[in-house]
């Protein structure tokens, strides 16, 4: 499968231009500690559900001493799990209401390139539909100018607990 069109251009987002920072992540994304994977919102288009988010990785995360010993790099289930995070911050955002989006499935996945401790990830949700209680994301990561994967990520409102 080809890969998509960039949902926006990748050069056009620098990550010393923060939009949003971790505190205002925290606002509506439930994620905490070794499990917060957006560092920076970059852009917010709220009436199209478009957001643009950065990962710094570190050399002391979680799994690189053992993802993969002498080889470390980001596992793809961490990029979905970051693309997720974007789409609960789009969404959430967009509705102004701060539910519990969660993760609903995925769909369309394909890893295009490796990530490694000291990349920065450069990540992208659009709407593809959006209701109430569910939201359908096309989503993509970048390293540099480098499509490094894409998922269409489905989320889904969570009742209160």
């Amino acid at each position: 499968m080809p890969a998509a069109a960039p949902i926006l251009a990748p050069e056009t987002f620098h990550p010393e231009r923060v939009l949003v920072g971790k505190e205002g992540i925290r606002e509506w994304v439930p994620q905490r500690y070794e499990f917060e994977m957006l560092d920076a919102i970059l852009h917010f288009d709220e009436a199209n559900h478009v957001a643009v988010g950065v990962k710094q990785l570190g050399t002391d995360e979680f799994w690189v001493r053992g993802h993969i010993p002498g080889l470390p790099l980001f596992p793809g289930v961490l990029m979905i799990e970051s693309a997720a995070q974007l789409c609960c911050y789009a969404f959430c955002r967009s509705n102004r209401e701060k539910r519990f989006f969660a993760f609903g499935g995925v769909d369309e996945v394909r890893f295009r390139g490796t990530v490694k401790p000291g990349d920065r990830i450069v990540l992208m949700a659009r709407a593809r539909k959006v209701r109430s209680n569910l939201g359908i994301f096309e989503t993509q990561g970048y390293v540099g100018n480098r499509l490094v994967f894409e998922a269409v990520i489905t989320g889904m409102v969570l009742p209160d607990r």
